[in-house]
C-alpha cells in the first residue's frame, strides 16, 4: 500500500514520542490498539517487549515469537481478559472511534494494576492543517482525515481518561501543538 509522502514522517514522530515510555517497561506485554495495516509500531518496539499484540480492522496476519495481530473492529469491547497487558498504546486512533470513551474504558480493563495507557491524538489546532495537507496538497491520506470524528484538547482528553478510571494523567502537546501526547496510569 502506497502512503502519501508525509505519513511516514508523522508516524516516525509518534513512535519517537512513545519509545522512551516503552523502554521504561522492559519485557512488558503490550497491546497496540489500532495497530494499522503493517503494525509498524509493534515491529519497531519488538526488541523492547516480551509480547506485543496489535488489534485493528485492517491488521495484517502477523505471528512471530513476540508479535501477533488480530483483525477486529474497535467497538465497545476488546477481545482480551482483564489484566492482560502492562502497557496499552493507541497512536492516532482515538480520533477515528465512534465510541472513544468505551474503548478507553476497555483499555483500562485489559491493563494490569500499575499498567500504563499511552497514546497520541490530533489536537483541535491540527484540523485545518491536516485538511490542507490532505485535500489541497495530497501529502496526507484524505480518507484518514475524512474519518476523523473528533479533535482533542487537553481538557477533553483528560476528562475521557479520568472518567474511564485512569489516574495520574500526564499530557503534553507536541508537533507545534498539533498533537496530544498522553500517559495515564491504572491504579
Amino acid at each position: 500500500m502506497n502512503e502519501p509522502i508525509l505519513e511516514p514522517f508523522l508516524r516516525k514522530l509518534r513512535i519517537g514520542r512513545m519509545l522512551p515510555i516503552i523502554k521504561k517497561y522492559p519485557e512488558c506485554r503490550l497491546l497496540d490498539i489500532g495497530c494499522g495495516w503493517e503494525a509498524r509500531f509493534l515491529r519497531e518496539i519488538e526488541p523492547h517487549i516480551s509480547k506485543g499484540t496489535g488489534i485493528d480492522f485492517k491488521a495484517p496476519e502477523i505471528t512471530t515469537d513476540k508479535i501477533e495481530t488480530r483483525r477486529a473492529v474497535l467497538s465497545d469491547s476488546l477481545p482480551f481478559p482483564e489484566n492482560s497487558f502492562e502497557v496499552v498504546t493507541m497512536l492516532a486512533v482515538l480520533e477515528h472511534l465512534d465510541n472513544p470513551a468505551e474503548v478507553v474504558k476497555e483499555a483500562l480493563r485489559v491493563l494490569a494494576p500499575g499498567g500504563i495507557f499511552a497514546g497520541t491524538v490530533p489536537s483541535k489546532a491540527a484540523k485545518p492543517v491536516l485538511e490542507f495537507l490532505s485535500y489541497r496538497l495530497g501529502i496526507v491520506n484524505p480518507g484518514e482525515i475524512r474519518d476523523h470524528k473528533c479533535y482533542y484538547d487537553r481538557a477533553l482528553l483528560v476528562r475521557i481518561l479520568t472518567d474511564a478510571g485512569f489516574c495520574h494523567v500526564q499530557h503534553r502537546y507536541f508537533q507545534c501543538g498539533m498533537n496530544n501526547f498522553f500517559v495515564a496510569l491504572r491504579a
